[in-house]
């Protein structure tokens, strides 16, 4: 499906497509060393989602993660302020279904910055694929699809099941990022369903070894992809 506007310069700077491995990470005492040896596992997007720092904090954090993603040429994401975002200079910003509308958070950011979306159902696919213009930049360069299975990360939300994933898949004319319970084991029934980008919380959060576990996902991911021509 093509896009019913035109990507944004950040977008195209990314290639987002060629993206396979999402890293959502809260803040944590070893974030920098944490955050450089997931992308030497394979990670090639990283996200700070931290809802507990005052703004100054906040950021401070934030660019320590992105000077490590910078160096590595990989894209680094703020979740839900696109003020803060803006002022530090990170290459994109995440919002939920309750936060600034992904037209409000691109007049924020700029056409240089990435903007992304969370996605749960049917009806917020709809919208987000609606607002997309038809002249000028989209607003959103790339939709989250989840999670598909109930996660601890996000209290109280049930699984998607993977049907609303295929979907999201089959009608976004964006990237779409799968997230909830994605592993080793999981990847395969997610690929067969057509999904090519992956979220991970847990999985690298919780590890002993961020690397060897990043660095297993992603090769599993690109041997299944392997054969596959999108």
């Amino acid at each position: 499906m093509t896009s019913t506007g035109s990507s944004t310069p950040a977008a195209d700077q990314w290639g987002l497509g060629r993206r396979r491995l999402y890293l959502c990470t809260p803040d944590r005492p070893d974030l920098e060393s944490f955050v450089g040896r997931c992308i030497e596992g394979g990670v090639d997007v990283v996200q700070l989602r931290e809802k507990h720092l005052d703004d100054a904090a906040l950021v401070e954090r934030a660019v320590l993660a992105q000077r490590v993603c910078a160096t590595a040429g990989v894209p680094f994401v703020l979740n839900d302020r696109p003020d803060l975002a803006a002022a530090m200079g990170a290459d994109g910003v995440h919002v939920g279904q309750s936060d600034l509308s992904t037209t409000e958070a691109r007049a924020v950011v700029g056409d240089h910055a990435l903007v992304g979306l969370s996605t749960h159902a049917p009806g917020e696919l709809a919208a987000a694929i609606s607002a997309g213009g038809t002249q000028g930049p989209d607003p959103v360069d790339y939709l989250s699809a989840g999670p598909v299975v109930a996660t601890p990360t996000k209290p109280g939300r049930p699984g998607t099941g993977p049907g609303y994933v295929e979907r999201a898949v089959r009608e976004s004319p964006w990237p779409v990022w799968v997230t909830g319970g994605v592993d080793p084991d999981t990847v395969g029934e997610l690929v067969a369903i057509g999904a090519r980008h992956f979220v991970v919380v847990r999985w690298l959060v919780e590890a002993d070894d961020p690397e060897g576990t990043a660095r297993r996902l992603r090769g599993r991911i690109d041997e299944l992809l392997a054969d596959r021509a999108d």
